[in-house]
């Protein structure tokens, strides 16, 4: 090789971070084509390279023979003895070429061998350096918009940034920074495929790191985010050290570190709440800044039901009911809010339909009404399904009252029962 290469192939390495290796194979390969494409058309190609010098040396290696039947591989032993005295027949003879008799045609072959394996081996490192970054935050920079999708300068590679990861409230303006959520890189025949996110959940997570160092350090925690892209957000925190306040230390003196994740989303509000493991504390803070008047939690359905006052419904629920839903994507519950005065409207009303039902059986009037519906029982069905025991064992109630109660709830629930059946069977006109 000529001494004027060897600095261009270590500034390759150096730079680019091109393996040793993969440029010596690269070096190889091409010299090998280069042979076969040449005006001499060799056979039988053996290549020395010395890694140290980034020397190499081309070698043709042919059978000693009396008289050759293939000039590609044999020699005679005339031509044989005139390179080296002590050959015989049955030698195998390593002839140099020297790489300058490849011609013009084997010699471009080369090269584009050379730059092709570079090329490879370049895009290889850009896709294994950006796969480690996989799950984690870029700056770029917008450089064009195309069918719905912005492609961001990454630096060494170009990301995508699809219309679907997009924030409503960004616009990409050609040449600004911005930051970016690397969600999937791979590779193509072009080189990486870099799929990069503005509306991922994530991205906040990975902003709040980078500017609190509380959570950095792990003494502040991020338990949940509830996002809608370019509206809303809401992180629920908490403090592993007892002398730190979590939501303190991510809102900032004077609001400053939240305030430049605010920014950097493009003016997306932000809300810092305490996690809290009892749900009705933490559901009370997910609403923030709603006062809270009551909390009513259905374990078995996972959902509760809060009620407000009405000067605070609106703020409860949000604009579009996005506080009550980003409450509820946080905590996992789900939530339905009311007006306390409309709760007491309703439960009114349904306490006066049980009341109603209970007085429509013989005997029942709207003391003893009161007396079942106190007592749980709250409908014909649960006062047939009882024993005389328990409803003789309510006030006012004695044994053959409630025998007589039972009876007539088990005959009223039959005709119900039946008149259902025959709506049933009664053919559509």
């Amino acid at each position: 090789m000529k001494a004027d290469l060897m600095p261009i192939f270590e500034q390759l390495q150096s730079e680019r971070n091109i393996d040793k290796g993969v440029l010596i194979e690269a070096i190889r390969s091409a010299i090998e084509i280069a042979s076969k494409k040449s005006f001499y058309n060799y056979g039988n190609v053996e290549i020395d390279f010395d890694e140290e010098k980034w020397d190499f040396r081309v070698y043709q290696k042919k059978d000693v023979v009396q008289k050759p039947d293939n000039y590609k591989t044999q020699i005679s032993l005339e031509e044989a003895r005139a390179i080296n005295s002590g050959a015989k027949i049955g030698d195998s003879l390593r002839i140099e070429i020297a790489p300058g008799n490849f011609g013009r045609i084997a010699a471009q072959t080369a090269k584009q061998v050379i730059i092709q394996k570079i090329k490879e081996a370049e895009r290889k490192n850009v896709v294994a350096e950006f796969k480690k970054r996989e799950g984690d935050i870029l700056a770029g920079v917008v450089k064009k918009q195309a069918h719905g999708n912005v492609i961001i300068d990454l630096g060494r590679a170009e990301g995508i940034l699809p219309f679907k990861e997009q924030s409503p409230r960004d616009i990409y303006r050609f040449g600004e920074r911005m930051k970016f959520y690397v969600l999937e890189v791979a590779e193509n025949e072009r080189g990486p495929q870099i799929v990069v996110s503005r509306s991922a959940p994530e991205i906040v997570r990975l902003l709040f790191e980078m500017e609190v160092p509380e959570i950095a350090d792990g003494i502040v925690e991020i338990r949940a985010i509830a996002r809608e892209t370019g509206y809303r957000t809401k992180v629920a925190v908490v403090s592993h050290d007892a002398n730190v306040d979590a939501v303190g230390a991510c809102v900032g003196m004077k609001g400053m570190r939240v305030r430049t994740i605010v920014d950097e989303l493009r003016g997306e509000k932000i809300d810092v709440i305490k996690w809290s493991s009892d749900v009705k504390t933490l559901i009370g803070n997910a609403l923030s800044p709603a006062m809270i008047s009551n909390i009513i939690i259905d374990e078995k359905l996972k959902s509760v039901l809060i009620t407000v006052t009405h000067d605070q419904l609106s703020l409860a629920i949000g604009k579009r009911g996005l506080n009550a839903r980003l409450a509820s994507k946080l905590t996992d519950w789900k939530v339905d809010i009311i007006d306390e005065k409309r709760l007491k409207e309703e439960t009114a009303l349904f306490e006066e339909d049980i009341i109603d039902e209970l007085m429509e059986l013989p005997g029942v009037g709207e003391k003893t009404a009161q007396v079942l519906r106190e007592a749980g029982y709250t409908s014909t069905r649960k006062i047939a399904n009882a024993t005389a025991d328990d409803i003789a064992s309510l006030p006012g109630i004695g044994t053959k009252t409630a025998e007589k109660l039972i009876e007539a709830a088990a005959e009223r629930l039959a005709s119900l029962d039946e008149e259902e059946e025959e709506g049933e069977d009664t053919p559509d006109e």
